[in-house]
């Protein structure tokens, strides 16, 4: 039997990089949101023994360092199953856009494990295997509004924000994100931006680990980069705290967006400090997105995918066709609540 699971996209509404940890990650701060954008992964165990990927675009690898093939040897152990597990990626999400597309999918694969194994795991082991195979991993196993702390990898449901509409666009760029870390490091410790952080510059393993060598740990781990976080975690808090039924009232009497109130309170990516810099075209496609009437536009992740939000998937709809006609590969969607992901998420 072979199961089909949709491996659906996040954005990331706001993201802070705080100082570095001792394993040489960065803490960071973020709102996870899923939205309606996924690809498709199918899924099935025969006789035999070993892993199978298969994927028609080739920058995504076939071999052990797929998330998939990872997880899936973590989920075979820990099912205490066997079989010859085959997985075929269905592409349709940028790769290395910002997306999550990679952690979706790796998700996807546990997930159609356990139908086509009639087994479940637990839900503390299944967090316990995607936070050791990525930080972003974790996020899919609870969906909607998700709450992302530490590396990302510790996740809290947050109350969904009400039904938006969504545009991302995808420029043909790409952004290592090693590099885009390792030159935010080097903007904290003061020194000089480097070259390039395309993607096929060589991305370093530990980009923290070797500046921490060749320049003060202080300035890394400074004071004011806790206070930072401390600061921006306030300003997240309150936002986030803010219950629907108590948000201000418009003219109309109705309850006024949250969304307004996460702009009000400077939500941004950290990211866009270091990437817009290196491509000035993401910076235009942020504007651009500004300019059709988005609420919200931002990078997601380290990027190089936008998104802006809208007020309702209409909206987003005819500000996807403007995009168009300027030129920009845009797709409309839409925020999936918690309970929207869940009904979806097996075809």
């Amino acid at each position: 039997m072979t199961v089909s699971v949709r491996s659906f996209a996040k954005i990331n509404l706001g993201l802070s990089i705080g100082g570095l940890r001792e394993d040489g990650l960065h803490e960071l701060l973020t709102v996870y949101q899923t939205i309606g954008l996924h690809d498709v992964i199918r899924v099935s165990v025969g006789r035999g023994n070993g892993f199978e990927i298969g994927c028609s675009d080739d920058r995504v690898p076939k071999d052990e360092s797929n998330t998939c093939h990872r997880i899936a040897e973590k989920v075979m152990l820990a099912l205490r199953a066997k079989g010859r597990v085959a997985i075929q990626i269905e592409k349709r999400l940028p790769v290395q856009g910002g997306l999550g597309g990679a952690s979706s999918n790796a998700v996807a694969t546990m997930l159609g494990l356990e139908v086509a194994l009639k087994k479940t795991l637990p839900a503390a082991e299944r967090l316990r295997i995607a936070g050791e195979v990525g930080s972003d991993l974790p996020l899919f196993l609870v969906g909607g509004t998700v709450l992302g702390v530490g590396r990302g990898e510790q996740v809290y449901p947050l109350e969904d924000l009400p039904a938006m509409g969504c545009v991302i666009v995808t420029p043909e760029v790409g952004i290592s994100t090693p590099k885009a870390f390792a030159e935010w490091d080097r903007r904290m410790a003061g020194l000089k931006p480097d070259s390039s952080l395309g993607a096929g510059a060589a991305p370093s393993t530990s980009p923290g680990r070797r500046l921490k060598r060749r320049s003060s740990t202080a300035k890394l781990t400074m004071a004011g980069a806790s206070d930072r976080m401390v600061e921006l975690g306030r300003g997240l808090s309150a936002w986030l705290s803010m219950r629907y039924s108590g948000a201000p009232r418009s003219k109309r009497g109705r309850a006024e967006n949250p969304l307004l109130e996460l702009v009000r309170a400077g939500i941004k990516n950290d990211f866009e400090e270091v990437v817009f810099p290196e491509y000035p075209e993401l910076r235009e496609g942020k504007l651009a997105l500004e300019r059709t009437g988005a609420r919200y536009a931002s990078l997601s992740g380290s990027g190089s995918t936008l998104y802006g939000l809208f007020a309702s998937k209409d909206a987003a709809a005819v500000a996807a066709g403007k995009l168009k006609k300027q030129g920009w590969t845009a797709a409309a969607t839409v925020a999936l609540t918690r309970r929207q992901y869940w009904k979806r998420v097996l075809d």
